[in-house]
């Protein structure tokens, strides 16, 4: 009788395993993959090695305030930062100078409610703007500098013209000032080559443009009724749409 030898636990230790084998062709493909790596766009993107100097020029810097901005990037300028702040400024004046205006015609002794609640929309207005401006910078990495506020005018009588007609004309000028500070916001923002900083600027340049032109119109309406019982009305037909407006 033959006998059969049996493999023991050790012989099958020892036995190799067969893997699938890859064809050759695929391999070859793989290989040519990964030593030749063709950029089509142009652009690479190595991002260990790209983050490295920031991470090295905030390394040990403190928290809190004084730490470096990890939202700023190199196209946010210092002389774009600035130019924003002066705006904020210059926003923040012309609402304290709207603002003014509607505590005078709010006043007992001239009482056009219509153009109190008008001014005083247009302060709220304008510091909106400010505010916007404010978001834009801290949302870019930058640093906000609130400056001083000039003490606006308190009175707005004028012997000919009147004290509606007079702050209207004011008011049409300011606006058109402001546009133009707005457009050296726009230039000096521009000149950093940021898309983002300059389409932002731009629809706030829009806006102005619109209140210009509203403005104007008050003032040639106003100039149509002069200083006598128009005045009135032209007050009390503002002040029914004041109220309409702030309902909706």
């Amino acid at each position: 009788m033959q006998q059969v030898a049996i493999a023991g636990p050790s012989a099958l230790r020892a036995t190799p395993c067969i893997k699938p084998s890859t064809p050759r062709r695929f391999r070859l493909v793989v290989r040519a993959a990964k030593e030749k790596q063709e950029v089509v766009t142009g652009v690479t993107f190595k991002p260990f090695e790209e983050v490295a100097p920031v991470l090295a020029s905030t390394a040990g810097m403190p928290s809190g305030g004084s730490q470096a901005s990890f939202a700023r990037s190199k196209t946010f300028q210092p002389k774009a930062e600035a130019a924003i702040n002066e705006q904020i400024n210059i926003e923040y004046n012309i609402s304290y100078v709207y603002h003014s205006m509607s505590c005078y015609f709010d006043r007992d002794t001239v009482s056009l409610p219509g153009f109190a609640e008008y001014f005083r929309r247009s302060s709220l207005e304008e510091r909106e703007h400010a505010q916007k401006l404010i978001d834009l910078q801290n949302t870019r990495g930058g640093r906000v500098k609130l400056n001083a506020i000039v003490m606006p005018e308190t009175e707005f009588d004028h012997p000919e013209k009147g004290d509606l007609w007079n702050a209207r004309e004011l008011g049409s000028t300011w606006e058109k000032s402001t546009f133009d500070k707005l457009l050296h916001c726009g230039e000096a923002v521009d000149q950093s080559g940021d898309p983002q900083l300059t389409q932002y600027i731009e629809d706030m340049l829009q806006d102005q443009v619109e209140d210009i032109k509203k403005a104007a119109d008050y003032v040639s309406q106003l100039r149509r009724v002069g200083t006598g019982h128009g005045v009135w009305a032209f007050d009390h037909e503002l002040y029914e749409n004041e109220v309409r407006a702030r309902a909706t």
